[in-house]
């Protein structure tokens, strides 16, 4: 089972993409930094995810 925090950052990380790709096109460097946040905060947050599935698994409660 995948932790949630691993498909909660996905999102955050997906989103963040949109916000800055939008930013980009039109020109809104407040959104683009928001974007950059956004996935930076989810990637975060995925390997925060990453790192419990590893314990699970070598715990042995997969």
């Amino acid at each position: 089972m995948v932790d949630k925090d691993r498909i909660e950052g996905g999102l955050k990380q997906a989103k963040g993409a949109v916000k800055e790709g939008v930013g980009n096109l039109t020109g809104d460097t407040k959104l683009q930094a928001e974007g950059q946040a956004d996935r930076a905060e989810g990637k975060a947050q995925n390997a925060v995810g990453g790192i419990k599935d590893k314990a699970r698994e070598v715990a042995g409660d997969k």
